[in-house]
């Protein structure tokens, strides 16, 4: 369960105040200092197996990206701060971030070419609030237009709506295309269609069990 902190603080309150010698996360949700629950290492390792095998797919294909240790993502117009479980930038456009600098946040989707959340037991945050900052309609200016999200959802914990009934785990990509999201679901031995790295060669199965499986 999240912990409320504090209620109705700025970005630029918590981005001040952010504790970040505890080894504990902290989000802002409009206004809200929300304490991130502790990562299981099933969770950890699915995060880093994913953060290896993208690496190695944007160094093979000579992309100007990296993952970051420590980044804010932050919409535009709104109070909030989210810190990814996976979050893949795009150098060259950092110049133009206002808050890179002074404040390791990035607010444009030219920043951002993919986005991954590993789903934990805060499941509804990562399909419903950070799907609607992240991504969503485009066109909205309090929304960011991050051209591809993926929600992880190894251990099959969001709702029925979302992964199925009977639930079982799935991974969702949600894409940019003409200004509006599709979303595809992919399960088992489906291998990832992901237009930022379309050669990249995995199945959901060998998400979910963490580099597991050869």
């Amino acid at each position: 369960m999240t912990q409320v902190l504090r209620k109705l603080v700025t970005f630029d309150e918590f981005v001040a105040k952010y504790p970040n010698n505890t080894g504990q996360r902290y989000e802002l949700y409009d206004g809200v200092i929300i304490e991130m629950p502790p990562p299981t290492g099933d969770h950890e390792e699915v995060i880093g197996f994913l953060a290896t095998k993208i690496t190695l797919e944007y160094s093979r294909l000579n992309l100007h990206y990296f993952i970051p240790k420590t980044v804010f993502v932050k919409p535009v117009e709104k109070e909030s701060a989210y810190f990814p479980d996976v979050l893949i930038l795009n150098q060259p456009n950092l110049v133009n971030e206002p808050l890179w600098k002074k404040e390791s946040t990035v607010t444009q989707a030219a920043s951002i070419p993919l986005v991954i959340e590993v789903v934990s037991t805060n499941w509804r945050d990562d399909y419903l609030k950070k799907y609607a900052d992240y991504v969503r309609v485009a066109s909205r200016r309090e929304e960011m237009g991050i051209p591809e999200y993926w929600i992880v959802d190894y251990a099959a914990l969001g709702g029925r709506e979302f992964i199925g009934k009977p639930k079982q785990p799935t991974l969702l990509v949600c894409c940019l295309e003409e200004g509006e999201y599709r979303i595809s679901k992919f399960r088992g031995d489906d291998r990832i269609q992901s237009p930022t790295f379309p050669e990249l060669n995995l199945t959901a199965e060998q998400i979910f069990r963490a580099g597991t499986v050869s």
